[in-house]
């Protein structure tokens, strides 16, 4: 079946169907923000059988106010419950398949075969997506997966553009791919590092990132470390360098969209449950705006250097294609110290706005002051920049500057802003 965003398409020449833009959600404020700025659907944790332990995650109660929530907007709930799965992993599955059917989640994401099996057999109502984690990089592999039943596969990170281009000539599947956000290292869905270094299971939801931690390397001569008289290895990083020697660049391809769309993909993916509200509602906004471009006007589209830069301000670390354009090479990994990335934080959310007095109600998230420039942004609008000139507290005292967590302050706003619109600041 295909699953088409919430906007439609005028008629064109060049027409291309519409992909999901699909985002992350680890809380129930992260789906909100992710359907208001623009995602036709978003994957979310339960307290079990998923990979992000760490996350917010949902409760039951939690998923059935995001479903609602998503609903009401033209949006879809997956629920990812992922885990390569151990004897004792399969206590309460079935109950839990049983309850998110009820709920009514648009789907599961799972990866272990026996898991596929126990949720036809709970909830055969739950439409099933083969996670990333299932490694599927092949047309042959894919459709025997169609032939399981299962309507969606989500491939692995290591695909390259041209082998998406001929699964989708050789399958009617529904294919989902990432295009943004944290790359593995190692193969996907079978690293073992962090269970051997802390004894965490990547494959289980416990992933420690020892691939992101610093590392020191040394050079040793063997026929020195041989005479306990030898010199002391050297270190191949300069004092005080911070050195990585694992660690990806995030994956980016806001450029490459058309290509995406042009080769019948039906789900984009952005990666980041863990990640901030801001990142979120940045980087849906963004690729919300490329794709309906390009869809709107598929001959006459320009990619605009504005896009770049607005991912760019949600990024944590430099910026890479992955394996879509070929094997990555060392340019696609971060050795030494990262280069400094000019990244924003969230300063406060918009409350409510009066266009009588160009007042808004701000909640503040991040400290700032007066004097300070600010930027904001919004669904389906440009962003603006402006100079906090004055502040005032719930108590009408003018203030000079946001201390408290959560504190509502109103401030004079240059443009109108509505509720849910993010005022952010440079870090």
């Amino acid at each position: 079946m295909m699953h088409m965003s919430q906007s439609t398409q005028p008629p064109n020449a060049l027409a291309y169907r519409k992909p999901e833009l699909l985002a992350p959600a680890g809380n129930l404020e992260k789906l909100k923000f992710a359907v208001l700025y623009g995602a036709d659907a978003v994957y979310i944790g339960g307290q079990k059988f998923g990979l992000r332990a760490k996350a917010g995650n949902f409760s039951l109660e939690d998923m059935q106010e995001g479903v609602r929530f998503a609903h009401e907007r033209g949006a879809k709930v997956y629920v990812a419950a992922n885990i390569i799965a151990h004897n004792e992993d399969f206590h309460e599955m079935e109950a839990y398949f049983r309850s998110l059917q009820e709920i009514g989640i648009d789907a599961v994401i799972v990866a272990d075969p026996a898991i596929i099996d126990i949720c036809k057999q709970a909830a055969p109502e739950l439409e099933i997506h083969l996670s990333t984690q299932a490694s599927a990089t092949n047309w042959q592999t894919v459709k025997f997966w169609a032939q399981e039943g299962i309507p969606r596969v989500v491939l692995a990170r290591e695909v390259s553009l041209d082998e998406i281009r001929e699964i989708k000539k050789r399958v009617s599947t529904e294919i989902e791919v990432f295009i943004h956000g944290s790359m593995c290292i190692s193969y996907s869905g079978r690293c073992v590092l962090s269970n051997h270094m802390t004894d965490r299971d990547a494959n289980r939801g416990g992933c420690a990132q020892s691939c992101r931690w610093k590392y020191e390397l040394y050079e040793e001569d063997l026929e020195d470390a041989q005479d306990q008289g030898g010199d002391m290895p050297r270190p191949l990083f300069a004092e005080g360098d911070e050195a990585f020697t694992m660690s990806s660049k995030d994956l980016c391809m806001v450029e490459h969209i058309p290509s995406l769309i042009e080769a019948g993909v039906e789900s984009l993916k952005i990666e980041g449950r863990m990640k901030s509200v801001h990142y979120i509602a940045t980087v849906v906004n963004t690729y919300r705006r490329v794709i309906d471009a390009f869809c709107e006007d598929p001959e006459g589209f320009t990619f605009q250097e504005k896009w770049k830069k607005e991912i760019e301000k949600a990024a944590n670390r430099p910026l890479t294609t992955g394996f879509y354009f070929g094997t990555p090479t060392e340019d696609d990994q971060i050795f030494g110290a990262p280069p400094k990335m000019a990244s924003y934080e969230f300063a406060g959310l918009v409350l409510d706005y009066d266009p009588g007095t160009q007042m808004a109600t701000i909640e503040q998230r991040t400290h700032f002051r007066v004097g300070q420039e600010v930027e904001f942004i919004g669904p389906k609008r440009e962003n603006f920049t402006q100079v906090v000139e004055k502040l005032w507290d719930e108590a009408g005292n003018e203030v000079e500057e946001a201390r408290h967590a959560m504190q509502k302050l109103k401030m004079k706003v240059q443009k109108p802003v509505k509720p849910y619109d993010m005022m952010r600041k440079e870090k």
